[in-house]
C-alpha cells in the first residue's frame, strides 16, 4: 500500500493499512488528475489535480494525520498486478482509514440540495467509500465542511436509500439482502463498464480478478462470486424491461446484467422463515 506522506507530499510504502494511521480521500475524478508516476517524477504540481491533493493533505495535517491515501496517485496503475490488489483491498483501506474526507467539488452551498446536487452521488465508486469508513466528513469545492455521515443520516437516506443503520455501522451489512444492496447501486455510474462490478467487491465481501475489456461479463463473474459463499435468494429478485439476447449462455441468463436490473428491490427485506435460505449450488448440467 501507497500512502503520501501530508508534509512532504512524497508516496511512501507501508506494509499494512492496519500498521499506520492515516486519512483517505473519496471524490470523483476530473480533468488533470495527478497519477502515481508524476508524484515519483516531481511533475505533479504542474497538473490541475494538484491542488486537491495539497488540500486533501493540509486537512489531514489539522486533523493531526501525517499520511494520505487518495486513488488517483496512490495506486500504480501500470502495474495490472498491483491494481488488482489495490481495488480488491480497497475497501478494507477505506475500513481501516482514521477519517475519510469526502470532497464534493461541484458543491458551493451548505444544505441537502447541495449535497443532493452533486455528482458525487451518482458514480458507482463513492458508494462503498461512504458505507465503508468509520468516520465521513463531506467538504464542498472549496474545502468548507458541510457536515459529517453520522448528522446527515436523514439527508443520506434521502439520497440514497442506505439503510441509517448501515451508515453508522458498516457491520450491519451483513442483514441487508442481496438485491437491496444492488439496489443502492442501480442509478449509480462508472466510466469503464466493468467497474460497475468491481466497485461492488467489498459491499459483498468478495474478490476476483480484473479482465478489463470483459464488458458486461464482470457482472455476472460478480454475481456468480456471491453465491459461492452467500445462500440469500434475492440475488435472482431482478427484473429487466430490455429482453435477453437468444445467443445468451443458458446460466447468464440466471443473472442480471447490471445493477439497474434491482432498482425495484430498494425495500427488499429478508422473510423469516428459514427454507429460503437453504443452500443452493449452480451446476452446468
Amino acid at each position: 500500500m501507497w500512502l503520501l506522506n501530508a508534509h512532504s507530499l512524497a508516496l511512501d510504502s507501508v506494509t499494512g493499512s492496519q500498521d499506520v494511521k492515516y486519512a483517505i480521500l473519496s471524490h470523483t475524478w476530473g480533468e488533470g488528475e495527478v497519477t502515481f508516476q508524476e508524484v515519483f517524477s516531481g511533475k505533479a504540481s504542474k497538473k490541475k489535480g494538484y491542488q486537491k491533493v495539497v488540500n486533501t493533505c493540509r486537512q489531514a495535517l489539522k486533523d493531526g494525520i501525517d499520511r494520505v491515501w487518495i486513488d488517483t496517485c496512490c495506486i500504480n496503475k501500470e502495474s495490472s498486478a498491483e491494481l488488482t490488489e489495490s481495488i480488491n483491498s480497497m475497501w478494507r483501506w477505506y475500513c481501516d482509514a482514521e477519517i475519510c474526507y469526502a470532497y464534493l467539488e461541484d458543491a458551493n452551498a451548505h444544505g441537502h440540495d447541495a449535497l443532493a446536487r452533486s455528482r458525487w452521488f451518482t458514480r458507482g465508486w463513492t458508494l462503498q467509500e461512504l458505507i465503508a469508513p468509520t468516520k465521513v466528513i463531506f467538504y464542498n469545492g472549496v474545502w468548507q465542511e458541510l457536515g459529517r455521515r453520522d448528522t446527515l443520516l436523514r439527508t443520506l437516506w434521502h439520497i440514497t436509500k442506505i439503510d441509517p443503520s448501515v451508515l453508522v455501522d458498516r457491520k450491519k451489512l451483513s442483514g441487508v439482502v442481496v438485491a437491496r444492496k444492488m439496489s443502492w447501486a442501480a442509478h449509480r455510474a462508472t466510466t469503464r463498464l466493468e467497474d460497475r462490478a468491481y466497485s461492488l467487491l467489498g459491499i459483498f465481501g468478495v474478490n476476483m480478478p480484473l479482465l478489463y475489456g470483459e464488458g458486461e461479463r464482470a457482472f455476472i463473474r460478480l454475481q456468480e462470486e456471491i453465491i459461492k459463499t452467500s445462500t440469500d435468494h434475492s440475488i435472482f429478485a431482478w427484473s429487466s424491461l430490455n429482453p435477453r439476447p437468444h445467443d445468451d449462455d443458458e446460466l447468464d441468463l440466471l443473472f442480471a446484467k447490471s445493477p439497474r436490473d434491482f432498482s425495484h428491490c430498494i425495500m427488499m427485506v429478508r422473510w423469516t422463515p428459514g427454507h429460503l435460505d437453504e443452500e443452493f449450488h449452480l451446476r452446468n448440467r
